[in-house]
């Protein structure tokens, strides 16, 4: 599929999410549908909007977005050459997204896997991880660690930009994982094949 006919598709999807009775239950602001490369090879799938993702309708552009995009320049690549999501696409009234509100967005992600057939999938954080793999993990136990689910996509664990925030001391563990990224995207190129 070519990446207007891809890109065209995504914003059906987005419509969608703008549009859902149940995806505005409970939530303050715009919807996040996600943005960046309709054709891309890798697809990073965050927790929920923040308050300032909320007021603008763009995944990632508070502190946590900022390291982010520093870990993606690391790494040779632009916002531009992937795309960045998260499961719940509305920012919940009480925050952490409910299980439910996890299952329900995953509906909309799916459709956007679909459509965008990206090669690497970045889990960032527990809220991604639950939604993708249907159970809760320690991140910081797994992150760093890729596996293949039986969809044929490669996936990786990778704690939420926002963890160096707080704590300063795993700044260097959260570039290390882009690292990890970086010598699989270089070194095995044939991991990422479809």
């Amino acid at each position: 599929m070519d990446i207007k006919k891809k890109q065209k598709l995504l914003e059906v999807v987005a419509e969608e999410i703008e549009q859902c009775p149940i995806c505005k239950k409970n939530t303050i602001g715009k919807a996040v549908p996600g943005e960046g490369n309709a054709d891309a090879d890798i697809m990073f799938i965050g927790e929920a909007p923040g308050k300032n993702e909320a007021e603008t309708g763009r995944p990632f552009i508070g502190r946590a977005g900022k390291m982010l995009r520093e870990g993606i320049a690391q790494i040779g690549l632009s916002d531009q050459d992937v795309f960045i999501t998260s499961p719940v696409k509305r920012l919940p009234v009480h925050t952490t997204p409910t299980p439910e509100e996890i299952a329900h967005g995953k509906t909309h992600l799916i459709k956007q896997f679909d459509i965008i057939d990206p090669k690497v999938i970045v889990l960032l954080g527990r809220v991604a991880a639950l939604a993708m793999l249907e159970k809760n993990i320690s991140v910081m136990k797994e992150h760093g660690k890729f596996f293949r689910k039986p969809d044929g996509r490669l996936y990786m664990i990778m704690m939420h930009p926002a963890a160096p925030l707080y704590s300063g001391n795993l700044r260097e563990v959260f570039f290390k994982d882009f690292k990890k990224l970086k010598k699989l995207l270089d070194l095995d190129a044939k991991a990422i094949k479809k």
